[in-house]
């Protein structure tokens, strides 16, 4: 459905983890997750919860900005953990 389009942004905030990839035209953006994060891609052998210390849970959950300007091929993505909050 897709493939009719020169260029395509999707952005996923559910997925528990923080990634970016490009499959053809189209751009897939992920955000850190606000619970239960995941390892990053390939970096573990199953899909399960990162554990991670009480102290350091904050700096590998945050929320993504994205800003969008009409006429500007780009988005401004920017990435905040919640302990920079």
């Amino acid at each position: 459905m897709l493939k009719r389009f020169g260029s395509v942004t999707v952005l996923n905030g559910h997925i528990h983890q923080l990634m970016q990839k490009v499959e053809g035209n189209v751009n897939f953006h992920t955000a850190r997750s606000t619970a239960f994060p995941q390892p990053a891609p390939g970096t573990a052998p199953a899909p399960l919860p990162l554990v991670v210390p009480a102290e350091k849970l904050r700096s590998v959950l945050g929320i993504r900005t994205v800003v969008y300007t009409q006429g500007q091929e780009l988005l401004a993505v920017t990435d905040q953990p919640l302990a920079g909050s």
